[in-house]
């Protein structure tokens, strides 16, 4: 059983298999009704966001309640980590009320202080390097949709960012082929690539980095993307606009890719950049689907570090 989850490599290949069956279970019983065991009652977890947010705090917030417990948030402006008090004191100080800790934080060095000084698990809720319960619920998403992950062909365009480093990482220990497309100057992260690569070769699946939208849409089962400035780099939005323009996801691109692909978003998007309001809001996008199984990934992600 893993301790903390900071990054999409931490789970095994079976770990993860199990973590997103038991999400699916989870759906389905919410989806018949409702929980009928409540085993997170007196149960807090700890949302510790230096970034706002929709689907992941909700996410969060709701899963605690339909499974008997409570999430508690807690803004940049209540804690201050860094600044009135430090990452390892906010860290011991939750451990002794709380049970789980889930930080949205803007480097990933905070996150990994916060679980090496705390005695509870702590969940990467976003930070500069990673997105890894994004990744979870993508994975769930196009497993419902296609019954399987491995062999499956992932496109991801855009950003080498956070979202795309999750997504190579767990879609390769899952069998996935990944294939990236960026601009030369804003590939992801080498060390991200060689261990995705590393997983890829025991999956039996395969990753390329590419330059060329076109050559890794080619005959894809899902084409992703993502914002091309995320939160914090709001003030290169307007450079970065020309640089991306030819990555954007649209019906020309869309059309290189499998019959029936799937279109993929983690949210928010901005119609009309990365992606065409006629993509977006089209019969093959499912961008809806991945943001309502953040609930149910979230929810196996607690029960799973927790133990029950």
């Amino acid at each position: 059983m893993i301790k903390h989850y900071l990054s999409a490599a931490d789970l095994s290949r079976e770990q993860a298999e199990q973590l997103l069956q038991r999400a699916q279970d989870l759906k389905a019983e919410w989806q018949a009704g409702g929980h009928a065991a409540m085993p997170l009652r007196g149960k807090t977890l700890a949302l510790v966001f230096e970034k706002p947010s929709l689907r992941t705090r909700v996410a969060f917030e709701a899963g605690m309640t339909q499974l008997g417990g409570h999430g508690s948030y807690l803004s940049a402006n209540d804690i201050d980590m860094g600044g009135r008090e430090s990452v390892p004191d906010v860290a011991r100080n939750l451990s002794r009320w709380v049970q789980v800790i889930a930080a949205r934080v803007f480097r990933h060095a905070t996150v990994a202080e916060l679980a090496r000084h705390s005695r509870v698990p702590v969940i990467n809720a976003l930070c500069d390097r990673e997105h890894p319960c994004q990744a979870l619920a993508d994975l769930l998403t196009l497993k419902e949709r296609f019954g399987r992950l491995q062999g499956l062909r992932l496109a991801y365009v855009g950003d080498g960012n956070n979202v795309c480093h999750s997504l190579l990482l767990l879609g390769a220990t899952l069998g996935v082929n990944v294939g990236v497309a960026c601009p030369p100057d804003y590939r992801p992260d080498p060390e991200i690539v060689a261990q995705a690569e590393r997983s890829a070769a025991e999956s039996d699946a395969t990753i390329t980095i590419s330059s060329s939208p076109a050559e890794v849409a080619a005959a894809a089962d899902a084409v992703y993307t993502d914002v091309w400035a995320s939160m914090g780099q709001e003030h290169e939005a307007a450079r970065r606009r020309p640089v991306f323009q030819p990555y954007q996801l649209n019906a020309a691109l869309m059309a290189q890719a499998g019959p029936g692909a799937l279109v993929m978003h983690c949210l928010p998007a901005h119609r009309g950049e990365e992606i065409t309001a006629e993509v977006l809001d089209g019969p093959n996008a499912v961008v809806f689907d991945q943001a309502e199984n953040r609930l149910h990934v979230q929810k196996a992600l607690i029960l799973t570090l927790l133990g029950l």
